[in-house]
């Protein structure tokens, strides 16, 4: 009998966990990201709806003229730079004025190299320019902009 019952132990699982947990936990973990992303590309479209040129469909190929950078940041930083001169095929400008502008005004890491961008083309990475937008919001809502920027994030203060 004792014999019996230590094979039983030997024979059970090590862990009572479903084998289909792991399914489970991927597929909400991903719905979880894909809305946040959502989310963060809904913002970037409402903040930039009334720049000429500017169409934000993904954090791809949307981003890969520098347009959609400067937009953004010129939405906060109105006075920074004249938007209206900008030209889509001046690509590295274009960058240097956006991470430089987003730099020094609100308090933006550095997370995206001018030269990355451009070498990646009309195709940047989208974890890459995600990752960025994303610092670039949560600098936009500190206190230093002494602005107000709904809906990136949790809450909004009035500085």
């Amino acid at each position: 009998r004792i014999k019996n019952h230590n094979r039983e132990k030997e024979r059970r699982p090590v862990s009572p966990i479903p084998r289909n947990f792991k399914i489970q936990r991927s597929s909400a973990a991903a719905a979880t990201g894909a809305s946040i992303k959502q989310k963060m590309l809904q913002w970037c479209r409402n903040k930039t709806r009334n720049y000429e040129g500017i169409n934000i469909e993904n954090f791809s190929s949307s981003w890969c003229n520098g347009l959609a950078f400067c937009a953004l940041i010129h939405r906060f930083f109105p006075d920074a730079f004249d938007y209206s001169s900008l030209n889509p095929k001046e690509r590295e400008k274009n960058f240097t004025l956006a991470f430089q502008t987003a730099e020094s005004l609100a308090d933006c890491c550095p997370l995206l190299e001018v030269s990355d961008m451009i070498m990646m083309g009309n195709n940047p990475d989208p974890m890459c320019v995600f990752t960025y937008v994303q610092s670039l919001c949560h600098s936009l809502k500190t206190e230093k902009t002494k602005k107000i920027v709904d809906g990136c994030g949790a809450t909004t203060s009035k500085s």
